[in-house]
């Protein structure tokens, strides 16, 4: 597996994958490389010959209060993992590659509607910072295919929207939502919290389970999600930002479940900000 670090080096190695044929698919990540990117791997050897993937802790979505240099940065050993998995060539750009002006100068993208409420109401500019960066990185490589996890579910709404609205030739495809054992979605940031906070988070996938059957019971929507926040509120978790039901393509608030639907959810235990969501059917969908 190559690892490269400039654009003319991406460009060629690139250039010389598409004269042997067959499809690319790319895998953009953050690092601190987990089974869930795995998981993202496999689904796109399924899908091409070749797979990319990228490592860049993008700046630009991080708010001045968030954790950008604290964020896990483990180069060699995510390198390993994607090499062991089938991975074709790792794009690794520096900050100053992917912003030759600095990122506080950089053209920012926009996506309106599906970035606005959950986690844009509370992380002001992170969209934008996502919408920009996958954007770059998707004129780059050019794959066939680009895959996302579920997990992140409002992000995933937002890449493809962004890459409908500015025409871009390329699949987005979501990859179901890895767990542990105990339910809690695999997540970089899961390493933050302590041995105990560890255990309390189970709470979250175990409320959102629980608010799901009940919709799909046919429970009032207000009811179930009050019900599902105090139960993280008992649960341990410092704040609940949110527990809402929306509109699994457009991302628009549901009151009652009367078409596909995503239950998603953010709250903090202790410093560190978990999320999580799940499909919902309307009774006899499902």
């Amino acid at each position: 597996m190559q690892t490269l670090r400039d654009l003319p080096a991406l460009r060629a190695a690139l250039g010389a994958l598409r004269t042997e044929g067959g499809k690319i698919a790319f895998v953009p990540t953050m690092g601190a490389l987990h089974a869930g990117h795995m998981a993202l791997i496999a689904e796109a050897r399924r899908r091409a010959r070749f797979v990319i993937a990228s490592v860049f802790v993008n700046p630009t979505q991080f708010g001045p209060n968030e954790d950008f240099s604290r964020y896990p940065r483990q180069e060699a050993r995510d390198a390993a993992l994607l090499e062991e998995n089938g991975c074709t060539l790792l794009w690794a750009p520096s900050v100053e590659v992917m912003y030759p002006g600095g990122p506080e100068m950089a053209t920012r993208i926009t996506v309106s509607g599906v970035s606005e409420g959950l986690c844009g109401a509370s992380r002001p500019g992170h969209f934008d910072g996502v919408a920009t960066v996958v954007a770059k990185l998707l004129n780059q490589v050019q794959p066939d295919f680009a895959l996302f996890g579920e997990k992140d579910y409002q992000q995933l709404a937002v890449i493809r929207r962004m890459a409908a609205d500015l025409d871009l030739a390329v699949e987005i495809a979501g990859v179901p939502t890895q767990r542990d054992a105990d339910g809690l979605a695999l997540s970089s940031r899961n390493a933050y919290l302590s041995p105990e906070e560890r255990v309390a988070a189970r709470a979250l996938p175990r409320a959102l389970g629980r608010a799901a059957a009940a919709l799909q019971a046919g429970e009032e929507v207000d009811a179930v999600l009050a019900a599902a926040r105090a139960a993280l509120a008992d649960a341990g978790f410092a704040s609940v930002d949110y527990v809402e039901l929306r509109d699994a393509d457009t991302l628009v608030p549901l009151a009652a479940l009367d078409r596909p639907a995503r239950l998603l959810a953010a709250a903090r235990m202790g410093a560190t900000r978990l999320i999580d969501n799940l499909p919902v059917l309307p009774a006899g969908k499902a």
